[in-house]
């Protein structure tokens, strides 16, 4: 998920989860950060390291990961439908033509992270998107090529195993400061790539490991 300074995103993932009631116990398996309340555990059992491989969609998750940074996983994800009605679903021609009213309308809207240096990122990396990966799956062969072009499976056997960054989101993150993207460090990009399925960062010990390819 979002990179969030040199700690691991798993315990971010934890301190976010603590801050809500506890929700009822099931009897499967699970990564701990994700128990709290209901939406996260779905995050988790439906979404996170799910292999995403369309444009749009991993760079709305990019845009996500980005407003994430230095907060919780759970704030963005209690507030993310209403980023993607206020971003306009993150379709990347409209973002690109914001100008000044649509910063100030973003601005003021209580629903999303009212950061100006995280909008006008948000909005730059558009315009990246649009000099630097016009052609369709572009953005999509870019990444996933830190990868080689498949899921890595870890195997982490606790939450101490967790990594922050690794060579490959550094590499992403050199390659995409290089084009002129912001909010892009090797923090968020190894989130980035937790959450759309480049690394399968499920604990051995969780039933999504296996079921997304990994072995014990």
């Amino acid at each position: 998920m979002p990179g969030m300074s040199e700690k691991s995103r798993l315990a971010t993932h934890a301190r976010g989860a603590n801050l809500a009631s506890p929700a009822p116990v099931s009897d499967r398996p699970r990564c701990p950060w994700c128990e709290g309340f209901e939406a996260y555990r779905t995050y988790h059992d439906t979404e996170w390291g799910v292999p995403m491989h369309d444009d749009r969609a991993l760079f709305e998750k990019l845009c996500l990961e980005a407003m994430q940074a230095g907060l919780s996983w759970a704030t963005v994800l209690k507030k993310r439908e209403h980023f993607r009605k206020a971003f306009e679903g993150f379709v990347i021609d409209r973002l690109a033509a914001y100008g000044d009213g649509e910063v100030e309308r973003l601005m003021a809207d209580p629903g999303i992270i009212r950061n100006r240096a995280k909008i006008l990122a948000i909005i730059g990396n558009a315009r990246a998107m649009q000099t630097h990966f016009p052609r369709k799956h572009a953005f999509r062969d870019f990444l996933w090529g830190f990868v080689g072009g498949r899921t890595r499976h870890n195997a982490l056997r606790s939450m101490a195993d967790a990594l922050a960054q690794d060579a490959a989101s550094q590499a992403m993150s050199k390659a995409l400061l290089q084009r002129g993207f912001k909010f892009v460090g090797p923090t968020i990009c190894y989130s980035l790539m937790q959450s759309t399925g480049m690394v399968n960062d499920h604990l051995v010990s969780c039933f999504r490991h296996a079921e997304l390819g990994g072995k014990a």
